[in-house]
């Protein structure tokens, strides 16, 4: 058996223990961890798989960035764990429903194309650029979808400011509409401290 065969199992089993560690742990910063485990091991397949470009952006994007601010707001956040899991049971019906339907449409595509019958995919040539050819694929023929999965985003990071922007009663905020119409014979009062002459 080769060595990259090894290796692809290998990670393969690493990366599917830490996906079930993250959604069983009891600590969400241990879930959280795991979950970076869970990216470095999909990164490792990436490569493996000649997607070297995708496997370094889903170490410096996911892990770098989303991952450490994931971790940080959940260390930061006061998590109720015992109210949390109070309401385990009753998702569990809608989880279980899921979870089956999930693997009903798992067995319905290795019914209509088994493994056997995907042809092998073509050998890459030496002098391949897997960077540019996923830069001319997303902008010719993918540019829609991947235009309309940008507009999406933008509304999902407005809707999210949006709703967690509120007013709340007690605290201090500005108003730049008054700060900009004050006048300086409103904020300004001269006072003579000097003696008066006798």
């Amino acid at each position: 058996m080769p060595v990259t065969t090894l290796l692809f199992y290998l990670f393969s089993a690493i990366l599917l223990g830490s996906a079930t560690l993250v959604i069983t742990a009891r600590n969400p910063v241990y879930a959280t961890l795991y979950l970076v485990l869970a990216f470095f091991n999909a990164a490792a397949l990436f490569i493996l798989l000649g997607a070297e470009f995708l496997g370094l952006i889903l170490i410096l994007v996911y892990v770098g960035a989303v991952m450490v601010l994931f971790l940080f707001v959940v260390m930061m956040l006061d998590i109720n764990l015992t109210r949390i899991k109070e309401g385990f049971l009753s998702y569990l019906p809608l989880g279980l429903a899921i979870a089956v339907l999930g693997v009903l449409e798992l067995a319905a595509v290795f019914w209509s194309a088994p493994l056997g019958r995907i042809p092998a995919p073509a050998a890459i040539p030496a002098n391949a650029d897997n960077t540019r050819a996923l830069g001319v694929l997303l902008y010719t023929q993918y540019l829609y979808p991947f235009e309309i999965a940008a507009v999406i985003l933008l509304v999902a990071i407005i809707a999210a400011i949006a709703l967690t922007l509120r007013r709340r009663s007690g605290t201090k905020t500005q108003n730049i509409g008054a700060q900009m119409a004050v006048r300086a014979k409103d904020r300004m009062h001269l006072v003579d401290l000097r003696e008066p002459k006798p």
